[in-house]
């Protein structure tokens, strides 16, 4: 049924693109047709996975990075109180800071490679799952934490069995949405500054008035995000598979 729905979805989108063309008129170097983008893409499909497995590989390694950064800091915020007076400024300073600002910084010290590009998907994803985590571990059910006390357990068999498991559903909104901007990060990193990857092609691409092989470009930028977004959904759903979605609207 999901199968279904997304490609019903991705149909509705193309019949929409192709509709603005045809209704505006827009040339094919503003806004290249549906059919012009695939033609683009089946001519020079060997160069477009070079160059995505680069940006791939940023993007999964940004993610679990600071999917680890995350869990670590907000676990250090909930069981040690004076840590959080020093982490929640880091915290506000990585996501007040604009990511551009920060990109040629990151370029600058870490190079040109993948470890640059990397850091900025880590940046981008850190709060959000820090955030959700730690607000997990902190609304834990007061009488769980009760009834495990009265029986003897001790803070650590508390935080395994209790407090953690509580806060997955809220950790996994976290991650969900690092998911979902973890490309931001390595793209950025791409555009300041990089030999390889779908912004590096992005940007060559678009310097030459090749529009539709940059389109090209984007449309499979956007199939691995969705690819990642959906993995990392379907495995959070196995790790909380005792929580059961429900509307806001049921009773």
């Amino acid at each position: 049924m999901r199968t279904l729905r997304l490609s019903i979805t991705f149909i509705g989108l193309l019949a929409v693109w192709q509709l603005i063309v045809v209704a505006t008129g827009a040339p094919p170097y503003i806004l290249p047709a549906p059919a012009d983008v695939a033609l683009a893409m089946a001519e020079r499909p060997a160069l477009l996975m070079q160059h995505a497995w680069v940006t791939f590989a940023e993007i999964v390694l940004g993610l679990a990075f600071g999917t680890v950064l995350g869990v670590v800091s907000a676990l250090t915020i909930a069981l040690y109180r004076p840590a959080k007076q020093w982490l929640l400024p880091v915290l506000v300073i990585s996501q007040a800071l604009p990511v551009f600002a920060l990109a040629p910084v990151l370029v600058l010290w870490l190079g040109y490679g993948m470890p640059s590009k990397v850091a900025m998907a880590v940046l981008i994803i850190y709060f959000p799952v820090t955030a959700a985590f730690y607000d997990g571990l902190r609304r834990t059910e007061a009488g769980w934490l009760d009834l495990a006390r009265t029986m003897g357990a001790s803070r650590g068999a508390m935080l395994r069995h209790i407090r953690i498991p509580a806060a997955l559903p809220a950790f996994g909104s976290g991650v969900r949405v690092g998911a979902a901007v973890a490309p931001i990060g390595a793209v950025v990193g791409e555009w300041v500054g990089s030999s390889a990857g779908l912004g590096y092609l992005m940007l060559h691409a678009n310097a030459r008035m090749q529009v539709d092989f940059m389109f090209a470009a984007l449309a499979l930028l956007a199939g691995f995000g969705l690819l990642l977004y959906f993995a990392v959904d379907a495995g959070l759903r196995r790790l909380t598979y005792w929580q059961r979605e429900q509307s806001p609207f049921d009773d």
